[in-house]
């Protein structure tokens, strides 16, 4: 065999192979792409219902999310937290398609569907054995601005009050800055904590501590404090003599349809509302009654 026969087989060889090498890795995407389709498809089927945002609204949405797969077993819903804001970002982008939020929408979310499932008070709690039993919305905006700094100017027994509250973009926080601070602004050597659960785990733990957090998560582990004399209580919400409540949301990006809808109108119902009513929120009838 001459060198030139060698060369051109050489040559006719390598572009076979470069050919079939094409043609192998052309299947193996065309598989790879329909399996990652595949498990794409399955991944949203498993998901089912992705529900995120506000702490505050968290664990009622778990509870009514756990009644309501009781009752219906093929269906599966998702619960997570994240904050209002977060929660209303997740809607936006495709992520979930519900949203909770402890706050009422801003201008520029106005566009979304919204529902209000329930009303909440917001609590301002302290350390079971702290003394001070009820404060002023002045004192409340003095301790979160610094202008009080000492719970013996307020009746207490502890020194320097220990502040703390929540994230940026947090329902609570944001219910807080509008019910109570005006125009003022929380100090920034406030102690921030990124969930309702973590504050009351703070507060309770620390005796010169101050702290808010929906008042459906108040337990015994801390001392729910009165504003301007009036309780924080379930009854007082609901006649408005407290004044520091706020709306449970559930945000979408339009009018509910299919499983998302029934959801909904289970939380909506009877059933629905009396789960919400014995975790100590405001239903929407007793709120529309008061």
């Amino acid at each position: 065999m001459t060198r030139t026969e060698s060369s051109s087989r050489s040559s006719h060889w390598l572009k076979t192979a470069h050919r079939r090498l094409v043609l192998a890795l052309f299947i193996c995407f065309a598989i790879v792409s329909m399996t990652l389709t595949t498990s794409g498809c399955a991944r949203t089927s498993e998901a089912g219902i992705i529900v995120a945002g506000s702490t505050s609204v968290q664990p009622f949405a778990e509870i009514l999310a756990e009644e309501y797969m009781h009752l219906h077993s093929d269906v599966t819903i998702d619960i997570q937290g994240g904050g209002s804001s977060a929660g209303i970002m997740a809607v936006q982008s495709g992520t979930a398609a519900i949203g909770m939020s402890s706050r009422s929408l801003k201008d520029a979310e106005k566009n979304l569907y919204s529902l209000e499932i329930a009303k909440d008070g917001l609590a301002l709690i302290v350390h079971p054995d702290n003394p001070v039993t009820d404060l002023t919305l002045d004192q409340i905006r003095a301790i979160y601005t610094r202008n009080v700094t000492d719970w013996r100017q307020l009746g207490g027994t502890a020194p320097e009050i220990h502040v703390i509250t929540r994230e940026e973009g947090s329902g609570t926080r944001s219910a807080f800055e509008s019910l109570v601070m005006n125009v003022s602004t929380i100090t920034p050597k406030a102690l921030v904590q990124d969930s309702n659960g973590a504050v009351r785990q703070l507060v309770a733990d620390d005796p010169a501590a101050i702290g808010f957090i929906s008042m459906g998560l108040a337990d015994t582990s801390v001392k729910t404090l009165a504003i301007n004399g009036i309780t924080a209580t379930h009854d007082n919400i609901t006649n408005g003599s407290y004044g520091l409540s706020r709306p449970f949301l559930f945000v979408m990006l339009a009018e509910p349809e299919g499983e998302v809808k029934s959801f909904i109108d289970f939380i909506r119902s009877a059933d629905g509302q009396r789960i919400l009513a014995n975790e100590g929120l405001v239903t929407l009838e007793e709120d529309q009654a008061g």
